[in-house]
């Protein structure tokens, strides 16, 4: 054998005695050509996207969608309008421990990284792989930040080259600092909360300066899964999640081993939800004013149209919280005393309840998202009802035990032999409440409507304004919208005309029968009468309007004549249209709304100038520069002289004595010289009012319902509006020290009296309806005579 054979059959063994070599070479060079030809496809994918990537001049000029927000004057958030709930917070002004949580949660090398933390990228990578799935994305801040306001939720490799490329430019172009506030600011959180210093306030009802370690790491452990680890929903979920952050920070150093263990163990106690049976309303900051809050929605869109929910508005009313708070829970006390005096209805629902408990659950909780939430009364579904006990659902499947004093009201309706309509029986959505001394009781909604406004009697500011019982079941403002028969709370301006052509406080009028004519009345013929039916004779004009009789003032009126009257009152700001000429003017048979009655006798109150009612004091933007702001007119300085100021006094006078012993006599129990006012009672019961002053507020009542009927055989102004008056009047004018009208010049004191200078006892009209002015009958008027002509 040659030398040549030898070697080649040596190198045939030596290639088939180890193949793997072979193949293992071959291996490594595909995969390498492989790993080389993945990185070239990278790279070229990312040099595509680069190139690709749209300018970010979101970011570079940031201004994020800030809702408009309403606020009381003195400086309490009333409402917000807007997709998004947010409030743009300076980087500068989010507190290290908040920054620090958000960094251990989601990016705890954000400061050291250029937008994208490889580290991270393989950890989820792995987990990814190991989990069969795209579970995880090993997202930074920067880049959590692109995809937001560039990509889709997409989850895909092609949309993660262009969130790691947007990320690099990102990074090129803002500051670390920067893009951690809009990251802040931008982060959806849930419940509308758009950015933490939202969140803030939505679950915690504080500022981002206010929150504690342990909130703040609830807060951070948001931007994961708002819904999941909500501290609402899911207050254990939320809890893990807490305790996950705040072992990261103690990791990272951020907080040491005493506060970590403080954190963890301090309760989670979020702001209660408005739904939840068991919240407090104590630990609400907002005050209710829904009413006077879409007014300025509604006004600001008529200016700055669909900017205004994105642009940061910021309305400040002139609405006194404190105040606002007094008149809601007047308006709403008296609304429910009224409604229980009038009993149970019965059920405002009924619902089939299935045999199968899931089915059975989710048909109570359809049944109660659709019944109207309003405060304090909660809906619930029956399962159980028999005389002394009541089991129901509640909103999240709470149940409730009513029983004892908690079935007191709605007992009858526990009666096997209620109509069907009106029994309380399993499937049946009930209202209940919480008592006093603790457990539920069953109550139901209110049909009857109620409306109060207050403002500054000296340039019209309100100061409270509930244009109804509750917003979210009626959003109808009866404040500006409701136009009512005024009845007895109109005579004043029928009063203060009269006292223009001669008549005294001191003239004696007759009260008694009178027929009037079709032709004065634009009617038929009319008999009117007093509201208890009583006939006293002849009374001073001052003790006429104290006791509101209805027949002294119509000879007033018919003295002077309908027409002069009309006139007369439109210097009080009413409109003629709305008052036609008639004889029924006197007793308020025309239309007015609580808003314009409030302008009326503001004029009684600041000495006789036309003020316009304004609810809004100034507007700003997002950065606080003022873009609007109000100046009214104000009573003795630029404001329109609308009555004679003797006018005023002497008709303050006379609304002095209604309040001390007239018919809003309960009144005095306030103890101020200066309140004064008028009850009102339209005909049948319908409508019934109160509207007075003192200390310079001027307010107005309401209550009524929205289909016109009658509100009960006994009730009157005096009943039912005064003492919503009094409720707000109580607190309100413990800050305002009591207010004299001082005697102008042509005033005149006569005995007991004022009068004018020109019309005092002999010059001034001494008697009406009577032949002389003394005690007597006049005029026989069961004939329909006309009443005698006035005595001076």
């Amino acid at each position: 054998m040659s030398a040549s054979d030898s070697a080649k059959k040596k190198s045939s063994k030596s290639s088939t005695g180890k193949p793997w070599l072979h193949a293992a070479a071959i291996a490594g060079i595909a995969c390498g050509s492989a790993a080389v030809g993945a990185l070239l496809l990278i790279a070229i994918a990312f040099a595509v996207a680069y190139s690709n990537l749209p300018t970010i001049d979101a970011l570079t000029d940031y201004r994020p969608r800030i809702p408009l927000r309403v606020w009381t004057a003195d400086g309490v958030l009333i409402s917000e309008f807007g997709e998004e709930r947010r409030d743009f917070a300076p980087i500068a002004e989010v507190p290290p421990r908040l920054k620090q949580a958000v960094l251990a949660a989601e990016d705890d090398r954000f400061y050291e990284h250029s937008g994208v933390d490889y580290s991270g990228l393989l950890r989820a990578a792995l987990a990814n792989f190991a989990s069969g799935r795209r579970g995880q994305g090993g997202s930074t801040i920067t880049m959590q930040v692109a995809r937001h306001f560039y990509l889709s939720s997409e989850r895909s490799y092609i949309r993660k080259i262009y969130e790691i490329a947007l990320s690099y430019k990102i990074e090129r172009s803002l500051s670390k600092d920067r893009i951690l506030e809009i990251y802040m600011n931008q982060i959806f959180l849930g419940h509308r909360a758009y950015g933490f210093a939202a969140a803030a306030q939505v679950y915690f009802g504080k500022k981002l300066k206010d929150v504690t370690v342990a909130e703040a790491a609830i807060l951070a452990g948001l931007p994961a899964a708002p819904s999941a680890y909500n501290p609402w929903v899911n207050p254990k979920r939320a809890k893990q999640r807490q305790q996950y952050v705040l072992s990261r920070m103690a990791t990272l150093g951020y907080i040491d081993a005493k506060t970590h263990e403080s954190a963890v163990a301090e309760p989670l106690r979020p702001r209660p939800n408005a739904s939840n049976p068991s919240a407090t309303p104590e630990i609400r900051t907002n005050v209710r004013a829904e009413y006077a809050a879409e007014m300025a929605r509604a006004l600001m869109f008529d200016v700055f149209r669909e900017d205004t929910y994105t642009r940061g508005l910021n309305v400040y009313t002139t609405i006194v919280s404190s105040e606002q708070q007094a008149a809601y829970a007047a308006v709403r006390t008296q609304v429910l005393d009224y409604d229980r005096r009038y009993g149970y209805r019965g059920p405002e629902a009924f619902i089939d309840l299935p045999e199968d408990a899931k089915a059975r659950e989710q048909r109570i909780e359809d049944a109660l998202v659709e019944a109207i939430d309003s405060p304090n009364l909660w809906p619930a579904v029956v399962v159980e009802a028999n005389p002394k006990l009541v089991r129901a659902i509640l909103h999240g499947g709470n149940e409730v035990r009513i029983e004892a004093e908690g079935l007191r009201f709605a007992v009858r309706s526990l009666d096997p032999k209620a109509q069907p309509a009106r029994r309380i029986v399993p499937g049946a959505v009930v209202r209940v409440t919480r008592l006093a001394k603790g457990g539920f009781e069953i109550v139901q909604l209110p049909q009857v409507e109620s409306a109060f406004v207050s403002a500054d009697s000296r340039d019209g500011a309100i100061r409270a304004l509930v244009g109804g019982f509750d917003f979210n079941l009626n959003k109808f403002n009866h404040v500006t919208q409701a136009w009512r028969q005024p009845g007895s709370s109109f005579k004043p301006f029928i009063y203060s005309a009269a006292l223009e052509r001669g008549f005294m406080a001191s003239t004696l009028i007759n009260d008694a029968p009178l027929i009037i004519d079709p032709e004065l009345t634009g009617g038929q013929v009319w008999e009117p009468k007093n509201y208890d039916g009583k006939f006293e004779g002849p009374m001073r004009l001052r003790q006429g309007l104290a006791k509101s009789k209805n027949l002294v003032s119509i000879r007033i009126l018919q003295t002077i004549g309908p027409p002069a009257a009309q006139a007369h009152i439109r210097k009080f700001g009413f409109d003629a249209d709305k008052h036609p000429p008639y004889l029924t003017m006197a007793l308020g048979a025309g239309s007015v709304t609580p808003w314009q009655l409030l302008g009326g006798y503001a004029v009684f109150a600041n000495g006789g100038y036309r003020v316009a009612p304004y609810l809004i004091g100034r507007v700003t933007d997002a950065s606080g520069k003022t873009l609007m702001e109000a100046y009214p007119l104000r009573a003795g300085v630029n404001a329109e002289r609308a009555v004679d100021a003797r006018n005023i006094y002497v008709m303050d006078s006379l609304l002095r004595d209604v309040t001390k012993y007239g018919t809003a006599a309960r009144a005095a129990t306030l103890k101020r010289p200066d309140i004064a006012g008028k009850t009102g009672t339209t005909n049948d019961s319908h409508d019934a009012w109160f509207a007075g002053y003192g200390g310079g507020v001027v307010a107005v009542a309401w209550m009524g319902f929205d289909q016109p009927r009658p509100l009960g055989d006994r009730e009157t102004g005096g009943g039912l509006a005064l003492p919503i008056w009094m409720s707000y009047m109580g607190p309100t004018l413990k800050t305002h020290p009591p207010l004299e009208i001082p005697m102008p010049p042509g005033v005149a004191v006569v005995g007991d009296d004022v009068y004018y200078d020109e019309f005092q006892p002999g010059s001034g009209v001494a008697a009406v309806g009577i032949e002389e002015a003394v005690p007597g009958f006049g005029a026989d008027h069961s004939k329909g005579e006309a009443p005698k002509d006035p005595i001076f």
